[in-house]
């Protein structure tokens, strides 16, 4: 008799087929198939639960495999379906074959809630399996791709009650859910932009950056309001879309990150910020049971970095691939695990170790100040050596990827008691607009997802900053007095290959802002203007703003 049930690995997990076998010797359970400890352990939660649900347990030699056994397995996600498998094989109850099983057992028999239930039910429909029973906790997360056969039930009695229902008509006796809710109903409160005085500059940053998906640093002194900013981003953000959410949220469900209400379908986009002590493994994903890291979890939204300096080095650099490839490959002994990683990398920075190179620009000096220019070095503890050495950990290549560059000052008093500023729900209009404007674009690639399961495909072009090259021709088509600025541009700042492509996308994503079908001369500009700092620290002092 066998079993099918799921584990979670990497961004797609493995279904695993559970053999029974009872044959005489001394009472016991042996399980193979490279079993680790969770799984080995399962043997004394199945004997307690099949003994507090009423049911006899054979004495008898019982033998369990796990089926790829070469797979390693953890997690307690098969007990119940080791249970199943053995009650079938001592005929106590009807065979649970075709169908998917997962839930850990208390010893009362009782069912816990388990993660990855909603990556099991993709994986089961795509390998053309329709029936699934899930713990009840799990109901609306296996609900939420709306197909398929779900029993949820909360005991084992109540899962071998399901399985004679299906011998008897054929199918599973289906549990009235609750319906599909959305993170949002409970999400905290994120601030609002009219809550920051001025730093426009940065703010239209935010802007071009959650319309097109580009990638933005910003540095400056402390106190300037980077981070305050950033962490108001998601306020202008639009939704993700039908099959984004999806992916998002199995995303989640594998690393356990749906927090207490395993219900809820995540439709904006996620922003992930991570501690600077932070591992590469956390960061990347991994760990012995391969699990999505900070950038997989970010998918489709933003990783905000905060003292991006502060991370370790190597954390950064490898934070190069995935930004071009979308995807994390980490090797194992099983093979090679390809986790999604569309993200868009946000980095705040002081510019110095100290914070304070920049922190008494001339735009926040008062008149009588303004001859002390040197004020600006002076007011810096650091020597050169340390500010460059300190900037070096970003790295040439990682900055090239950067297509959004800002440097902030301390605004002053005078401009953080103006007038009220621009609310993020005009701003999400436009971005809004834009997204819009860009998923019809692109209209063709977003279809290619699987809608049966409504996975989608890490390859795919969505927004203005994954525009393959071969594309730019097509959608960046530049006004003659553009050309002809550009060109200039070009010539004065020494462009990368890389940067140049990155100035067109963005100049696209602006002119898409204001529904433009041509890129103009002010829309290049503007791009210009946004990538032309950030190189060096010490552009910290040529803020004007």
């Amino acid at each position: 008799m066998h079993v099918l049930s799921y584990v979670p690995f990497g961004a797609d997990g493995i279904i695993i087929r559970i053999e029974a076998d009872i044959r005489r010797g001394i009472p016991g359970i042996d399980i193979t198939g490279l079993a680790e400890g969770a799984v080995r352990e399962a043997k004394e939660r199945v004997m307690a639960a099949f003994r507090n649900s009423g049911y006899t347990f054979p004495p008898d030699r019982i033998l369990i495999n796990l089926a790829p056994a070469g797979v390693r397995k953890d997690g307690a996600y098969l007990d119940l379906p080791i249970a199943l498998a053995v009650l079938a094989a001592a005929k106590l109850a009807p065979s649970a074959e075709d169908l998917i099983v997962m839930g850990e057992l208390e010893l009362s028999g009782a069912l816990r809630p388990v993660r990855g239930v909603l990556a099991a039910t993709v994986a089961g429909l795509q390998a053309g399996i329709q029936d699934f029973i899930i713990p009840q906790e799990n109901e609306r997360e296996a609900a939420i791709l709306a197909a398929g056969n779900v029993s949820a039930v909360s005991t084992l009695r109540e899962a071998v009650h399901a399985l004679v229902v299906r011998a008897e008509t054929g199918s599973l006796p289906l549990t009235q859910g609750a319906g599909i809710t959305t993170a949002e109903k409970n999400a905290p409160y994120i601030g609002d932009f009219s809550e920051v005085r001025a730093q426009g500059r940065y703010k239209r940053a935010l802007e071009i950056a959650a319309a097109g998906g580009h990638n933005l640093l910003v540095f400056g002194p402390p106190g300037a309001g980077k981070t305050m900013l950033a962490r108001r981003m998601p306020s202008i953000m639009a939704e993700l879309s039908t099959a984004e959410s999806v992916e998002v949220t199995r995303l989640y469900s594998l690393a356990g990150q749906l927090g207490g209400n395993p219900s809820c379908l995540i439709t904006r986009p996620p922003f992930r910020s991570p501690h600077h002590s932070a591992s590469v493994e956390g960061i990347l994903g991994g760990g012995k049971n391969v699990r999505p890291g900070e950038i997989s979890l970010a998918h489709f939204g933003v990783l905000f970095l905060d003292e991006a300096p502060e991370f370790r080095a190597n954390v950064l650099q490898a934070l190069r691939e995935p930004l071009e490839d979308r995807v994390i490959s980490i090797s194992r002994a099983e093979g090679p695990v390809r986790l999604p990683a569309e993200f868009q990398l946000l980095l705040a920075a002081n510019p110095c170790p100290c914070g304070r190179l920049g922190m008494h620009t001339a735009s926040s000096m008062s008149e009588e100040s303004m001859e002390l220019a040197s004020l600006n070095a002076a007011s810096c503890f650091c020597s050169p050596e340390e500010i460059h050495r300190y900037w070096r950990k970003f790295g040439a290549a990682l900055l090239d990827r950067m297509e959004l560059r800002v440097a902030v000052s301390n605004p002053g008093l005078t401009r953080m008691s103006g007038s009220a500023e621009e609310p993020s729900v005009r701003i999400r209009e436009r971005v809004v607009r834009a997204v819009a404007i860009q998923r019809q674009r692109f209209k063709a690639a977003i279809h290619g997802a699987n809608t049966a399961t409504m996975a989608y495909t890490a390859c795919d072009t969505r927004r203005n900053a994954r525009m393959p090259v071969a594309l730019l021709e097509k959608h960046c088509i530049l006004s003659d007095s553009a050309k002809k600025a550009f060109q200039t541009a070009s010539a004065k700042l020494g462009l990368s290959g890389r940067a140049f492509h990155g100035i067109l996308r963005v100049a696209r994503t602006i002119a898409d802002l204001e529904a433009a079908d041509c890129i103009q001369t002010v829309h290049l500009l503007e791009a210009i203007q946004h990538r032309r700092l950030g190189d060096d620290p010490y552009d910290i002092l040529t803020v004007d703003e």
